[in-house]
Order: C-alpha cells, then structure tokens, then sequence
C-alpha cells in the first residue's frame, strides 16, 4: 500500500514511521510512505499557506490551492486508481474498526492534515473523498489522527504483522474486546496464569477465550453486544457470565 500524507510539518513523522513494525513493513516493501509539504506548492515567495477567514472570526485558515496541488501532483505522479483522499477533520465520521478494514482494501491513501483554525471548506468538499476524525475532541493538527489510522490500518496488510491471524484476534476486529494474554512466568508474586491455558485442551483454550472476550465487553464496553451477531453458544455464555457477576 502507498500512503501520501500532506501536512506543514512533515517532520513530525519521522519518529513513530521510523520504528517497530510500521519501520519493518516499509523496510519489506509492504508500506510506502510519503510525506509531502504544501508549501512546496505555493507560488508565492514567502511560501504562504494560510489567511484571514472570510467573513471575519479569530485565528488564521489554510488556503485551498496548495492543498489541491499538492494532492493532483501525488494522484498523477502514483498514478493508482484504487484511491482514498481522506481529510482529517474532527468535525469527520468517527474512525473504527470496521473503517479501518474498509481503508485497508486501497492501494492507496491520500491524508490531507490541517492546523490552525482549520482549511478553507473547498478542500473537505471538492477535493477529498471523506472527512475523519479519531474522536470527539480537537487537537492542534491532522497530523496525531493521521498517524494514528496509518498504524492502525498497516496492522490490516499481510505480512506486516508476521501472522496473518494477528489482527483478527485484536479488540473490535471482530466487533469485541480482546480476551486476556499471559506468558511466563506461570506463578509471578502469587499471581498465577489460568489453570486452563496449561491444559493443551484446545477446544477448552478457545471457549475459555471467547468467554473471557465477552465478559470483557459486556463489563467495559457493553454497547458493542448491541452491534455483533452473537451465535447460540455466545448467548450461553453470557448467560453463564451475567450469573457469575450476580454471584449466582
């Protein structure tokens, strides 16, 4: 996958694209990654990117014609059709899981990261595809969502994880939380690892995980029951758990 992210302070990737898996993925040609400067694409001397709203207000806006080129010189130079230009925005459609699956089947994503009081509203209609944003509250820049959804979406690639598998067992991948992980030591200050996950019962391993996945959920997060297909056996299982929880 290519992934083009357009922002005034490119630098700001170069840590967290620079390490683990993300640095990995691109090391084996499975992730390509380009940061590009709008400023690049003013035509001025001073390299202007932002003005005063129209209208009035506080604060500055940033100009709608270094963003529009500098996204048509990405498009014509990769010359890839299965494309997203997405616009980070808190004002955006709330990113998630189901998103991320979504992203992951482009060839090609396009981050568009604006600062200061926002870009010129042209760019969010007419040159990106759609407008994200990793929750609801505001931060100083696109950038931190952008990075945030470029890891979370390079975990969705085969090979970058090393398992295929990997990602299908994290939180919400299939609508729920994860259950709990150990490894050794088996006992560790008197706090020992579940009696089941040493019986080599693979049947039991996998109920005992789906169980604890769905307690998980229903004592953190019980919205998500709302919205997976829970099978006859998992409506069992909650039965066993709500039980438990009220002590019967």
């Amino acid at each position: 996958m290519r992934i083009d992210i357009v922002t005034l302070f490119p630098e700001m990737f170069a840590g967290p694209f620079g390490h683990s898996i993300i640095k990995r993925a691109r090391e084996n040609n499975l992730l390509d990654i380009n940061v590009v400067n709008p400023r690049d694409f003013t035509y001025d001397k001073h390299r202007i990117v932002d003005d005063y709203p129209f209208g009035g207000g506080s604060g500055m806006v940033m100009k709608p014609e270094p963003f529009f080129r500098a996204v048509e010189s990405i498009v014509s130079e990769a010359n890839i059709e299965k494309r997203r230009v997405i616009l980070m925005c808190p004002g955006g459609s709330r990113f998630d899981q189901q998103k991320c699956k979504q992203l992951a089947e482009y060839e090609q994503l396009v981050f568009i990261c604006g600062h200061y009081e926002g870009i010129d509203a042209r760019v969010g209609q007419f040159l990106a595809d759609e407008a994200i944003s990793i929750g609801d509250y505001v931060l100083t820049g696109g950038e931190l969502p952008a990075m945030v959804i470029v890891d979370s979406v390079a975990r969705m690639l085969p090979g970058v994880l090393g398992s295929n598998d990997s990602a299908k067992h994290d939180s919400f991948y299939n609508g729920l939380l994860e259950y709990p992980q150990y490894t050794r030591p088996r006992e560790y200050a008197g706090y020992e690892v579940p009696e089941i996950l040493l019986s080599g019962d693979h049947a039991k391993i996998e109920r005992w995980r789906r169980k604890q996945s769905l307690q998980n959920t229903l004592v953190r997060r019980p919205d998500l029951l709302d919205k997976v297909e829970l099978s006859t056996d998992d409506k069992k299982l909650l039965d066993e758990i709500i039980a438990q929880l009220a002590g019967g």
